[in-house]
Parts: C-alpha cells; structure tokens; sequence
C-alpha cells in the first residue's frame, strides 16, 4: 500500500467514525438513524427511514442517498453496495468535491473543511460531535493501523 493509498483507507475509516460514532464493519449495513440493518448488498436499500425528525434514505458506512448511489450505478462506478463499492463510491465523492489530492496527502486540515457538506458529521459541520483535534488524533490512529504499525 503506498502512502497515498494509505491516506485514503485512514480518512475512510475517520469518516465512518464520524457518521457512526463506531469503529466497527457492521456500519456498513446500517440504515439511517443506525438503529436498523440490510443485509441485501446487491443494490442500495433505498429504504426511507425516519430518525431525529428527519426521513433519509441514507445507508451504509458513508450514509449514502440513494439518488447519489444510483448516479453513480448508472455511470458504472459501482455496481452494488458492497463494502468494496462503498468506499468506492466515497473516494469518488473526495475527487469530486476536489479533496482527494488532499487526502492523498494526509491533509486533513484542508479536506474536512470541502467535505463537511458531504459528510455534516466531520468537525465545523452542521451535525458533528467531534473537533479537528479529535480528527487529527483519530486520523493518526487509523493510518498506524491501515499502515500496519501498532
């Protein structure tokens, strides 16, 4: 894994943090609200769920809405909802919100500010609960991690 590679895979894994307060896989399979699971990877849920007086189809580890997945399905970007293609489908978001050459470079303090609109769970955005020292200190621990280093 190059240094690049390894920056994406740690800022994919704060990401998910941030959306699910967890660092566990099972975030993968949570609808919105993270209190009800899918198991049907084949195509995204698109199941309409209400949680904090909010409805959303928003599903998987990066809270993907299904118009976004189904563009991108359409374009042949991803072809399910797989683990593979979720974070597939969110390092495309990266490239389009011009963050990933940030990412790729451990930049932090310049990605999150693009992406807080994406991903409103990221420190200075409308539903975080986490600073950017927390983001920074997170970030650290999961390149060691991704890395292979303890």
């Amino acid at each position: 894994m190059t240094k690049e590679e390894a920056n994406v895979a740690a800022f994919l894994k704060l990401i998910r943090f941030a959306e699910h307060h967890s660092d566990s896989d099972d975030v993968y399979f949570l609808l919105y609200g993270g209190k009800q699971r899918f198991l049907d990877t084949s195509k995204h849920p698109n199941q309409r769920i209400q949680a904090w007086g909010k409805e959303s189809t928003a599903a998987g580890a990066y809270q993907i809405l299904y118009p976004t997945w189904y563009e991108a399905w359409k374009k042949g970007i991803v072809t399910d909802f797989s683990k593979a293609s979720q974070d597939k489908l969110a390092i495309e978001k990266l490239r389009s919100r011009h963050a990933l050459g940030y990412v790729e470079q451990g930049d932090i303090d310049h990605a999150i500010p693009i992406l807080r609109k994406e991903w409103t769970s990221l420190p200075g955005a409308a539903q975080s609960k986490m600073t950017m020292d927390e983001a920074r200190t997170l970030f650290a621990k999961y390149l060691g991690e991704v890395a292979g280093r303890p």
